[in-house]
């Protein structure tokens, strides 16, 4: 769960299918770092879960190669980028999910669930459905006999705007989700990530309940 809306939803809906949801959060040096852990925990109070794990990773700022994690990279606001955007920080989903597999086997967990979104995403290879099943099949060779976990990404195949939707439907708390790449204090609404979410927002006939520049 990083405090967006993605992320947030999936877990709404895990929890609406009967799951006990572990709340899993990465600190990977992204710019807006602060701002997404105080997200995930408010999210966390909401959802009133117990059992959080917050892991801190500082081997992201070494590879380097993304706006989200170099601040010599500037985060683009043109909307114009082609191609995986310069805000893709390598593997990163792989990593996440090996992780989140090593809390899945320790905790006895059926499931892992993640918010990627395929169809209407920024371009992000480790966001789509086929690779996301790929670790599925490897964390379960990888891991002891008796553990099979399922990953579930409920939401890889909408829209952002019936992200939007569900997410009103479930009473998910829109306003506690962070999806800006550059502040944390006020969006700038112009990055790749604001954009996709107020187009969604638009999309769905809904107001975005979070402050913009």
């Amino acid at each position: 769960m990083s405090g967006g809306m993605d992320s947030t939803l999936s877990a709404y809906m895990m929890k609406e299918l009967g799951y006990e949801i572990i709340a899993l959060h990465f600190n990977y040096a992204q710019r807006t770092q602060a701002k997404e852990l105080s997200c995930f925990n408010a999210i966390c109070d909401e959802l009133k879960v117990l059992n959080r794990y917050v892991l801190n990773l500082d081997f992201f700022t070494q590879i380097g190669a993304s706006a989200l994690t170099d601040t010599n990279i500037e985060v683009p606001t043109n909307g114009l980028e082609e191609g995986v955007p310069i805000t893709y920080v390598p593997f990163r989903n792989g990593i996440f999910l090996s992780m989140a597999a090593a809390i899945a086997e320790k905790e006895g967990a059926e499931a892992i669930a993640i918010g990627v979104v395929e169809e209407d995403s920024s371009g992000y290879p480790d966001c789509r459905d086929s690779f996301i099943k790929s670790m599925e099949k490897s964390i379960n060779l990888g891991t002891k006999d008796e553990t099979n976990i399922t990953i579930h990404m409920p939401l890889v195949h909408l829209k952002k705007s019936e992200i939007v939707k569900h997410a009103v439907e479930l009473n998910t708390p829109l306003h506690l989700t962070w999806s800006c790449y550059k502040n944390e204090d006020r969006a700038c609404g112009v990055c790749d990530s604001c954009r996709l979410r107020l187009k969604g927002f638009k999309a769905a006939g809904v107001k975005d309940p979070i402050a913009y520049e």
